[in-house]
């Protein structure tokens, strides 16, 4: 998800060079994860996506699968405008959500407090895909693979769009051409998260150590955040009694 901020900020960027640069391993999102009792551990992502979308969820999934520490196993599903969540797994859905400045939307779902995650959901926003700067398979393959990202447990490497690509999907870019996939550093901290004795050492040449807690911009609603100014976060936190859904939002650029 692209904060608003960002996408202002980079207009003037588009058709810059893209570089690579090194991987990091310090952007977990807070400190939700899934609970488990052993590595690896399994999640099912259940696909309710259109035929135009299969391609990218698949290798998505298949991409998150690559972890040391995670499975991915895909089903299919009725498709669902609302997407509601189903316990213990990973829903995805696309549908025409909107011309409301947003591409793809990640929520997890914690109880009482807890930082396990007990069931997440990403949204595809065709109202943009399916015409347009945004259909294209390297923008539907970039905010596939960060939206689900998210729901792992993840969030972005980096947020600056005037440097090069990291080589991961989950880096801001406005130009996704080498940012469709995960990289070692992203692989790396899903070691951070989910391998306990990962935690506070260097995973390899290329990466920092284990730390950072990524972004949390608390606010009422998912709607309410919509509605807000450009530079107001991405991340909502909405209470429902003893059930906090947290979402991530990767937001359009207004100028496409």
């Amino acid at each position: 998800m692209i904060r608003r901020t960002l996408v202002v900020g980079v207009l003037a960027l588009v058709g810059a060079a893209v570089t690579a640069t090194s991987a990091l391993a310090n952007h977990s999102w807070g400190s939700y994860h899934w609970g488990r009792t052993a590595n690896p551990f399994t999640l099912t992502m259940i696909d309710t996506t259109s035929s135009n979308w299969t391609t990218y969820v698949n290798g998505a999934g298949a991409d998150w699968a690559s972890s040391p520490v995670l499975n991915v196993t895909r089903t299919t599903g009725t498709s669902s405008r609302r997407c509601k969540p189903v316990a213990g797994k990973i829903q995805v859905c696309n549908d025409s959500y909107g011309n409301n400045g947003w591409l793809g939307v990640a929520s997890i779902w914690t109880q009482s407090g807890s930082t396990h995650i007990a069931q997440g959901t990403t949204k595809l926003n065709d109202s943009y895909f399916n015409s347009g700067t945004y259909n294209t398979p390297a923008w539907r393959a970039m905010v596939s693979c960060q939206e689900i990202g998210h729901d792992f447990g993840l969030d972005h490497q980096d947020e600056n769009f005037n440097n090069g690509n990291l080589g991961t999907c989950m880096d801001y870019t406005n130009n996704p051409s080498t940012n469709q996939h995960p990289n070692q550093g992203d692989y790396d901290q899903l070691l951070c998260i989910y391998d306990t004795g990962s935690r506070g050492r260097t995973l390899s040449t290329s990466t920092h150590s284990c730390t950072g807690t990524g972004h949390l911009d608390s606010s009422n609603s998912f709607s309410s955040v919509i509605a807000q100014a450009p530079g107001q976060g991405d991340t909502i936190v909405s209470h429902h009694g003893d059930v906090t859904e947290i979402t991530h939002v990767f937001w359009a650029n207004p100028l496409h």
